[in-house]
């Protein structure tokens, strides 16, 4: 009786191994992308979320907040695009922004808001592209730290500061009872 499952198990270990290697591609794979073509992805990425919201929060509730202590809708956007110059401009060699956020008066409208957001994720795009691969390891000072840091080290740190400010936005679409964009059924 021993044998007769030994045998089975054999049996089976076999044929799942002959299946498993029938689904398996027959050419090899993809060599990995190279690392600014890596950040560029995420970058890319994250900005495309953040523009998706833009677009899609409806105007009348650009100012809605979930509680009066946290920043407005379009003021969390004005936040995270303001927060990419950080990067952009020192890479660029450019003078830093105001520390402070830009304020919600200074754009009329939820296009201005919108232009902002693609503006800041374009700008960051084109220094990534322009730097490349050996570009990344460019120094800048990380204004926050006062220290050195290398360019794609900053770039990745602000693709993160983008997604903590896009699950914010999450929240507040569910709050003002509206569903994500990237949370909707795919067409």
């Amino acid at each position: 009786m021993k044998t007769a499952l030994r045998g089975l198990a054999a049996l089976a270990v076999c044929f799942l191994t002959l299946v498993a290697q029938s689904q398996q591609p027959k050419t090899p794979p993809k060599p990995p992308v190279s690392p600014s073509q890596a950040l560029l992805d995420s970058w890319n990425d994250i900005g495309r979320k953040l523009i998706a919201m833009a677009e899609d929060f409806p105007e009348d509730k650009y100012d809605f907040k979930p509680n009066p202590a946290e920043r407005a809708f379009s003021e969390q956007l004005l936040h995270a695009a303001n927060a990419n110059y950080f990067f952009i401009n020192p890479a660029n060699g450019e003078k830093l922004p105001p520390l402070e956020d830009p304020k919600r008066d200074q754009f009329k409208d939820k296009a201005a808001i919108v232009a902002f957001v693609k503006k800041s994720f374009g700008d960051g795009a084109a220094l990534i592209k322009k730097k490349g691969d050996s570009g990344l390891n460019d120094l800048i000072v990380d204004p926050f730290a006062n220290q050195q840091t290398r360019i794609g080290d900053m770039a990745w740190g602000l693709i993160e500061h983008s997604g903590e400010h896009y699950g914010q936005l999450v929240v507040y679409y569910r709050v003002a009872g509206l569903v994500p964009p990237e949370s909707r059924p795919k067409k």
